[in-house]
């Protein structure tokens, strides 16, 4: 798959494109990665690429014809057939919000153009004729969509064959359908004790179906403490058994025992 992405600040990915695990997506060309700079595509000595607002107000805007341009280059770049071009996303806060739903699409996806804006954002002219999604990281706003198209790329990078040392490890993020959604359970590793805090008597049993019941629990426990919503989602979803009901129970009548 291939990401174009559109920045001001093309050397933000250098670091991020070489360190790391997900790397080995950019190196081998499973996630195949090209920066763009619309400073490249504007006029005059200064290769001006914002401007006033119309209109009054502070900040500054871009200008739609460098980002057209730019865009158009990658159009004619990829000579992507008429009709099955990649699609144009902008990071934005009116945006839906990224979700593991989301990733997993792009994972297996053809790519797009990642358009990054900066200062109060970009001419409406442009967004109107050239995008086709906007993505928001959530309800706040960053100086530019650099961050953000970096998040999308990790999310998809390490979802590709070969990337993790442990193929099988997406498997058991939070959010993931293979844990119905739900958020993942602690986790521990070595020392036994550490500053006089232990590991749970569970995991050091060596009985594989214990462990298992007891991360089940974990996991509903955490996500019915810190994100109701996900559970109500994987009950309609029909996701949860007579076994997790019954353990939800039991948490639900010792908070209500709780002063």
């Amino acid at each position: 798959m291939r990401f174009d992405v559109i920045t001001l600040f093309p050397e933000l990915f250098a670091p991020f494109l070489t360190s790391g695990v997900t790397r080995r997506a950019y190196e081998s060309g499973l996630v195949d990665v090209r920066l763009w700079n619309p400073r490249d595509f504007a006029e005059g000595n200064y290769r001006r690429v914002d401007d006033r607002s119309f209109g009054g107000g502070p900040g500054m805007v871009m200008m739609a014809e460098p980002l057209a341009r730019c865009l158009e280059s990658i159009r004619a770049d990829r000579a992507e057939p008429a009709g099955q071009q990649a699609p144009a996303v902008l990071f934005s806060p009116i945006g839906h919000p990224l979700n593991h739903t989301a990733v997993a699409r792009w994972s297996a996806s053809a790519g797009a153009v990642l358009i990054c804006g900066r200062y109060e954002g970009l001419d409406q002219r442009f967004v109107d004729s050239y995008v086709d999604q906007q993505i928001s990281l959530g309800d706040f706003v960053l100086s530019g969509g650099e961050i953000p198209a970096m998040a999308l790329l990790d999310a998809v990078a390490r979802l590709q064959p070969g990337v993790l040392n442990d193929e099988g490890s997406h498997q058991f993020d939070s959010f993931n359908p293979a844990l119905d959604g739900l958020l993942d359970c602690p986790h521990y590793t070595r020392p036994e004790i550490w500053r006089g805090q232990g590991v749970p008597d569970t995991l050091l049993s060596g009985n594989h179906a214990h462990i298992e019941g007891w991360r089940r629990e974990q996991r509903l426990a955490l996500t019915r403490q810190h994100r109701p919503e996900l559970l109500e989602s994987a009950r309609t979803a029909g996701r949860l058994d007579k076994t997790d009901e019954a353990f939800l129970r039991s948490l639900a009548a010792k908070s209500s025992q709780q002063p």
